[in-house]
Order: structure tokens, then sequence, then C-alpha cells
């Protein structure tokens, strides 16, 4: 485990994938980090490659993360990901394993192993109870606890799995942050997950394909901080 990443909870994620780039990326990220401020949490921002610069240049609360990388050392691999290159970009860290993006359990091993070495924070995503058991042993710093047939859909994870998720990853490494994941709408969403005893949520299509993103990003972030506040 990187032991240099500084986030602390409550925390939350937000994801554009391949929604948002450059100047629109850009804007939005500014009003995350001034919402983050305002309510003393951190967010973790997953741009394009091509944008990690440009955010990480511009903000100051976000922690900068990329999308994705490969366990490649410097050398031969066009089209790769070289860890080396995304955190001299800025990044502060890496996603790995998104259902949109999965990894062998051996090639999540490496790569985490290649994030530790370059100084870069890992949240890794897991499906079931049983995954994320097997990714808390690899030591990560994060875990994203997500059922993959719920992204998307506006469907929360139901309270058996949050329980036993963040209970499973505890008895294994207690250093280890769970963030709960899939079908974060809105900010009622947000609550109840935190008040379920998660350390973390985040969203992609909540944010993206909202109407009134900028609102809703200070919905969110009011709701993990009000029910963090409520519970602890």
């Amino acid at each position: 485990m990187y032991k240099g990443l500084n986030i602390k909870p409550p925390f939350f994620e937000v994801g554009p994938k391949a929604f948002l780039y450059g100047e629109k990326m850009l804007a939005l990220a500014k009003v995350i980090d001034e919402t983050a401020k305002k309510y003393d949490v951190d967010v973790i921002v997953t741009p394009q490659y091509t944008d990690i610069k440009l955010l990480a240049d511009n903000t100051e609360r976000i922690l900068v993360f990329a999308q994705h990388m490969d366990y490649l050392t410097p050398g031969r691999g066009l089209g790769s990901v070289l860890p080396e290159a995304v955190k001299a970009a800025g990044a502060v860290g890496v996603m790995l394993n998104h259902a949109e993006k999965p990894l062998t359990l051996e090639e999540i091993e490496k790569t985490i192993a290649r994030a530790d070495e370059v100084g870069l924070g890992t949240i890794v995503c897991a499906d079931t109870v049983e995954d994320v058991k097997k990714i808390a042993k690899m030591g990560p710093n994060l875990i994203v606890a997500e059922p993959t047939d719920l992204i998307g859909t506006g469907q929360t994870s139901d309270s058996n799995y949050v329980i036993e998720t963040i209970k499973t990853v505890n008895e294994i490494n207690p250093d280890i942050m769970v963030l709960q994941g899939a079908g974060i709408s809105n900010g009622q969403d947000v609550y109840n997950t935190i008040k379920l005893g998660a350390q973390a949520t985040g969203t992609t299509s909540g944010i993206m394909k909202s109407d009134r993103p900028y609102e809703m990003v200070e919905e969110m972030l009011f709701n993990l901080r009000k029910a963090w506040d409520e519970l602890h």
C-alpha cells in the first residue's frame, strides 16, 4: 500500500468516464474543487488521461486519479498507459478494474505494485464480496465496492452488501478505505449510503447526465458531509 496518499473520510469520487474533456471538464472540476473546500471533504476525480495535467495544475483540493494504467516499465508498449507518465502528469493515484476496464487478479496485483513503486495511490473496483476479499489482500489504498449490474441503473447497493463488504475489508486491513458505488443518483442516495457506515461514495451518471450538474455536485457533497457528521 502506498503510504503517501493524503485522503480521509468522508470522501467522494466523480468519474467523468468519456462524458467530458477539456475546458468543460475543467469547469466542472473547478466547481467540485470549490465545493470540496466548502464542506471540507476530499474528492477524487478521474478525468481523461489528456486532462490530468490540466486539472492538477488548476485545482487545489480535488485528488486527480487516472482512469486506468498498465504495469509496464519504460520501453516498448505503444498504446499503453505508463505509470511514470501518469505520475509526471500530476495524478496522485489511479483507478483500476472498473467494470468498463476489467483486469485479471494477476494484473491488478502487478499494477498495484507498480503504483506503489512510482508513488501513486490506488482505488480498485470490486464486484462481489469474494472479489472484495481477494483485492483487499493485495493492499490497495481504497476499494470501490460496486455490484457491476447496478452501475448506471439508479439502483443502489442493498444494506447487506454495504455492511458485509465494509466488514470484510476491515477484517483484512482496516487501513483500506471502502467506497460504496453503483446507482448513486442524488443527494439522498449519498446520504443513505454514508448513514449505512460507508466512508465514501461516488457517481458518474448522477452528475454527468444531470441537467444541472453543478447543482448536483453541491447537493451530493452537502449530503456527504451532513450524513458523516450525524453519524460521527
